[in-house]
């Protein structure tokens, strides 16, 4: 019974929905969304942004971002990319790139 609290718990949801005496539901396909398709490695795009970069330089909140780098406070660096790019996700990955971008401006100079 359902209702009796005996039940074993069951993460798979087609072995779940038997125990539950209901049919197996089949899960949806995931939703590919524009900034994932984005990820997909290409030369071209990879090669445009490398020369936007080096053109026009930096996004005030990136210079920003690297002051933070540089002085240490990662977190805070975290944090202040949260706020302006809208997810964890998102701060993660463009600290890691800024912090590989300092990296190698050290190693040229």
């Amino acid at each position: 019974n359902f209702f009796s609290g005996n039940m074993v718990r069951c993460t798979h949801p087609i072995i779940s929905a038997k125990m539950r005496k209901a049919s197996a539901v089949t899960p949806l396909p995931k939703r590919i969304r524009p900034r994932d398709r984005i990820k997909a490695p290409k030369k071209k795009l990879r090669a445009a942004r490398e020369v936007v970069e080096e053109v026009l330089g930096f996004a005030p909140y990136e210079r920003r971002l690297m002051e933070l780098l540089k002085v240490g406070r990662e977190k805070r660096a975290l944090r202040f990319a949260k706020r302006r790019l809208g997810t964890h996700q998102m701060a993660k990955k463009k600290r890691e790139q800024l912090t590989e971008t300092l990296r190698k401006m050290r190693t040229k100079k």
